[in-house]
């Protein structure tokens, strides 16, 4: 089969389109013929040589895909071949074939388009797991997003305003437009105005029950600034730093809590427990309109570099998605 490659870390023109073997589904993995993937701040940290795959993972970049049942590894029986299904990977989406455990495939969702649903997977995981599993938001509560254009981000909006739950997001003002049609009720455009300022605003004082931060250390301290009493900040990743202060007196008189936590890395176990959830809660949800999947641009997966550009310029709203010709 052909994937795309990283023969060396670099640049988007790292990324090499090639002939590589044919994976075999192992007992409990499900092999499928990949129809689409979707592009992850983790793959550009993956071809930088920042962020390499976990071990036995496939060595191709890709977090997601979606695609049809190819073959059944030995003992897996909830999956048809010909089924078509989206999947969490921990690699190797940029591919023609990829095989994955059995517990992280899903069916598309009824309504949506089967190379679109390529955008689902990766986002619904991180999003439930987090803002659901992890701080319990529910109906009634505010959650502040950061980064409300990214892949994470509109798929986070969309989630809270379908519990009921009041979302605020910080993003650049041209895409504001879009990210209140999904759902968001206040949109802070970081680049001129104060988050935390603006978060206790439109709160009244009172600030975030749960913030969902894709920043990291840049962040910190004002986040714990912008949560509610009893607030809860989860961090899911690190693009403004790795290392940052914690006022910890603060966090004790907002009787708050920080979690911070990673997907990609997480044992087989733990994802299919994750994945169960994902198919329980938000595929519903999917399926009955209230969220879809956010697709901002398709190319055709031998163009990985260019979507790997795109993504990089911070331009895109929602997901870029690559497909097998």
């Amino acid at each position: 089969m052909r994937a795309i490659t990283i023969p060396e870390p670099g640049g988007p023109d790292a990324l090499v389109w090639a002939e590589v073997p044919d994976p075999e589904p192992a007992p409990g993995e499900v092999l499928i013929d990949v129809r689409a993937s979707a592009v992850n701040r983790a793959d550009l940290l993956q071809r930088q040589g920042h962020y390499p795959p976990p071990k036995g993972a496939s060595a191709y970049p890709g977090l997601e895909c979606a695609g049809v049942v190819a073959a059944l590894g030995a003992g897996v029986t909830d999956w048809e071949v010909g089924a078509p299904v989206c999947a969490l990977l921990a690699g190797g989406g940029y591919a023609e074939q990829v095989a994955v455990p059995a517990g992280q495939v899903l069916p598309v969702p009824d309504g949506v388009d089967p190379v679109d649903a390529a955008a689902l997977p990766e986002v619904a995981c991180t999003v439930w797991s987090n803002v659901v599993r992890q701080a319990g938001l529910t109906h009634g509560e505010t959650v502040l997003v950061h980064g409300g254009g990214s892949g994470i981000g509109t798929f986070a909006i969309q989630l809270g305003a379908a519990l009921g739950a009041t979302v605020v997001v910080t993003a650049r003002a041209a895409k504001h437009a879009r990210l209140r049609d999904l759902g968001a009720a206040h949109t802070i455009d970081y680049t001129d105005r104060d988050f935390v300022e603006e978060t206790r605003r439109v709160t009244d004082g009172r600030g975030a029950d749960v913030i969902l931060d894709i920043v990291g250390a840049a962040y910190l301290g004002r986040n714990v600034s912008a949560l509610a009493t009893g607030g809860r900040l989860v961090v899911i990743g690190m693009q403004g730093g790795r290392k940052g202060e914690l006022d910890l007196a603060a966090l004790l008189a907002k009787q708050g809590s920080v979690a911070a936590t990673a997907l990609r890395s997480r044992p087989v176990e733990q994802k299919a427990m994750i994945v169960r959830g994902v198919r329980d809660q938000v595929w519903p949800l999917v399926e009955s309109g209230a969220i879809r999947p956010v697709v901002h641009e398709r190319l055709p997966m031998e163009r990985a570099a260019d979507a790997h550009r795109l993504v990089e310029t911070g331009d895109h709203l929602g997901k870029v998605v690559l497909v097998r010709g």
